[in-house]
């Protein structure tokens, strides 16, 4: 099976937060050489027409995903121009979508919160922070949910069975250590094996790096990394690796199905642009739709979007794998808010998951 070996700038999400703090403005005017320094991606976007504010909404919408399949739908959105086609059909004219790749959700938090970015994608964790620390303020919730699929903790380490297996002499890589949807759900795993005051034992082992590189590095056994927490289709194509076993899933850890991946904004967005915020959620919905109808063309797109060699085949089988669902509904999202509030993590626990999300998808079948 041919693998993806992408170029990518050398770049640590220490370096990248340091980057982001010294000065968000620099994101809007930087180069592309400027944006892979910090781990971002800039992506191409359409040409922009004269009428701005079409019915006092705004006439640019900021949206930012991160690596996998787990933004597929995303993917379609932006291949298919649905947010455009549903921005014609409810009236609101020629509306620009600006598409960026960040490397975390903390990068795109620290970019949402000063107004540089109007839509992030993301683990259900980086939502839930931002929620509890923007609480009376740009008061942040989720639009809906992406996809639920379980995530894999690879190793190349034969002797690593469990995660009470790992030694100092481990490294393991996951978006942004701590913070990131990998890095919580590795603490929920050495809470249940080494008891829930240590929670964070494992948390030195931990190494930021954004999943293509981190697939990489732990297949070519270099850079010092052995183990990779990570997503569709990285962690599929380690295991096509024979010297790359999986250590658990997240599903394990979770005790069942639950929400990967989400989409949210701040309540200010949401208010000021209603319509526009429904075309958004509309669009989702027919990519969700096309996914589901249709997962050899959901390939298809992933691949173009993705820029990968791998097959159809192979993304399609991803694609169609019964732990893997692309729906907008979230599911068992209180079990990352409960444990992030047990630890510290946040201040404030939701009583419910509607809470944490905007009113569009209350409604919604199995919600």
């Amino acid at each position: 099976m041919k693998t993806v070996r992408a170029a990518l700038a050398p770049c640590t999400i220490a370096a990248s937060a340091r980057l982001w703090l010294m000065g968000f403005g620099l994101l809007i005017l930087c180069s592309a050489n400027q944006a892979a320094a910090i781990g971002i991606e800039l992506q191409p976007q359409g040409q922009i027409g004269a009428d701005l504010r079409k019915g006092g909404e705004v006439g640019r919408i900021r949206i930012a995903q991160q690596y996998g399949l787990a933004y597929l739908p995303l993917m379609i959105m932006r291949q298919l121009a649905l947010i455009e086609k549903h921005a014609s059909a409810a009236g609101l004219g020629n509306v620009q979508v600006h598409w960026t790749l960040y490397p975390s959700g903390e990068a795109m938090n620290q970019a949402i919160r000063l107004g540089f970015l109007d839509i992030a994608s993301g683990g259900v964790v980086p939502l839930i922070r931002l929620w509890d620390q923007t609480r009376g303020g740009a008061n942040v919730k989720g639009m809906a949910a992406l996809a639920s699929m379980p995530l894999y903790l690879n190793t190349r380490r034969l002797k690593v069975r469990t995660v009470a297996d790992f030694t100092d002499a481990d490294r393991i890589a996951l978006p942004a250590v701590k913070t990131s949807i990998q890095a919580v759900i590795l603490q929920m795993a050495a809470a249940q094996s080494f008891g829930a005051q240590n929670y964070n034992r494992l948390d030195r082992l931990t190494v930021s790096m954004p999943h293509p590189q981190a697939r990489d590095v732990l297949i070519a056994g270099s850079g010092g990394i052995t183990a990779h927490f990570t997503s569709p289709p990285y962690q599929n194509e380690e295991l096509a690796d024979r010297q790359i076993h999986r250590v658990l899933s997240s599903y394990d850890v979770l005790g069942g199905v639950a929400t990967f991946t989400v989409m949210w904004t701040r309540s200010d967005f949401h208010e000021l642009n209603p319509r526009t915020c429904q075309v958004v959620y509309s669009a989702l919905k027919e990519a969700i739709d096309i996914v589901t109808k249709d997962k050899t063309h959901a390939a298809e797109i992933f691949l173009q979007q993705a820029a990968s060699p791998y097959t159809v085949d192979f993304i399609t089988k991803i694609i169609g794998h019964p732990d893997v669902e692309y729906t907008n509904v979230p599911t068992n999202v209180l079990k990352y808010a409960r444990f992030l509030h047990q630890t510290g993590g946040i201040q404030l626990a939701p009583a419910k998951w509607t809470e944490l999300f905007f009113p569009e998808v209350y409604d919604e079948e199995g919600s």
